[in-house]
């Protein structure tokens, strides 16, 4: 994602970086926020979705088989592959396609010359990248932490783990579903769709046509497809009954330029247009709930209009958090993230994503007694 929806999810926000450097303990207690905003989940009986946010990612590398093993045993509903493409056409779950960040690829002499310089949907990225390699090729890396000055414990598996394929993930997902005797679903979010589109390797029929392989295509299956773009959902509504979420941040726009910004899509005709072709929305936290000031009306208007809303990403790092929720100043001590769960469904969500579906499960329980 090149906009800020892409700086928002990849990196630390803009918002998450202001947070830090205000934040004090002397703001006003979470139990004074906003506790007579509620707002009905639009499908009340519906059981709330919990992803995985790339797995477990609170407590694993990233997009690795444990990750999403690790969050499937902590309670997790879906598990949440971000899937970019290797020169051969092959689905892989990466976070972006450089993978400079979240493997050893440095550390091969054999691939040093792979190392270029591209511009993706935007801006300029240097580094090595999967669309340059084939399968074969991208299982001699391992994986590493993507943020080990916050996560340090997960830095203790760096080399450990393969890059897994979609194929792998879907494996993964039908056999604990078999061994848990509870649906494990999978919530693959397409990455950066018009620039692969653009050197010849388009993704929206590929990955319908692996779905179907696997048995999904109707609404009622256990896969949600997710991206930031908009023309490549469009296309994917008329391909599958697979339900579609619109992704979108509290700043920029969407890559393909389908939208003039994600504030536009948030208008009541925005979000009338994405009902068309969406089963819901996707966004940021900073969207419904911003720091410490009231809620948006982004919940009741997505439910006027027949969306439901997953946001993301609860994490449980002070950098994350809004400030009522904080523990201390420090960045990577870990805050009151069940009770910042609980705040966002009391004000309606339908679902969340986080890094920490454990205490994600345990919000949820908490909130539905």
């Amino acid at each position: 994602m090149v906009s800020a929806a892409d700086t928002a999810k990849q990196r630390f926000s803009r918002a998450a970086i202001t947070r830090l450097v205000a934040a004090t303990l002397l703001l006003a207690p979470a139990a004074a926020i906003a506790q007579d905003a509620s707002v009905p989940r639009l499908d009340p009986k519906a059981p709330i979705v919990l992803i995985g946010h790339r797995g477990a990612s609170g407590y694993r590398p990233e997009h690795t088989l444990a990750s999403y093993e690790l969050a499937i045993e902590q309670g997790a509903d879906f598990i949440e592959p971000d899937l970019v493409l290797t020169k051969d056409k092959v689905f892989v779950a990466r976070h972006e396609n450089d993978i400079t960040g979240t493997s050893d690829v440095a550390t091969h002499p054999e691939f040093a010359t792979r190392k270029t310089t591209k511009v993706i949907d935007g801006e300029t990225h240097t580094g090595w990248f999967t669309e340059d390699f084939t399968l074969a090729e991208l299982k001699t890396l391992r994986a590493k932490e993507r943020l080990p000055s916050l996560r340090p414990d997960n830095a203790k598996f760096d080399g450990q783990f393969t890059i897994p394929t979609l194929d792998e993930v879907i494996a993964l997902a039908k056999r604990r579903t078999k061994e848990l005797h509870r649906t494990i679903g999978i919530y693959p979010e397409t990455k950066h769709p018009s620039y692969f589109a653009s050197i010849g390797l388009p993704m929206d029929d590929q990955l319908v046509a692996q779905l179907k392989t696997a048995g999904w295509s109707k609404p009622t299956d256990p896969v949600f497809i997710q991206s930031f773009e908009v023309n490549n959902l469009k296309h994917i509504h008329t391909l599958t009954g697979i339900r579609l979420i619109q992704l979108m941040g509290s700043a920029g726009a969407p890559a393909d330029n389908a939208a003039p910004s994600y504030a536009a899509m948030t208008t009541p005709d925005g979000l009338k247009a994405i009902a068309r072709y969406a089963y819901g929305i996707g966004p940021g936290l900073d969207m419904i709930q911003n720091g410490d000031a009231p809620p948006s009306t982004l919940v009741r208007d997505a439910h006027a209009a027949g969306l439901r809303l997953h946001p993301w990403t609860f994490r449980a790092e002070n950098v994350f958090l809004i400030p009522s929720f904080k523990t201390g100043t420090t960045p990577a001590t870990h805050g009151r993230l069940s009770d910042e769960i609980q705040l966002y469904l009391r004000l309606g969500i339908d679902g969340f994503f986080t890094d920490f579906p454990d205490i994600g499960a345990a919000a949820r329980n908490a909130a539905q007694k």
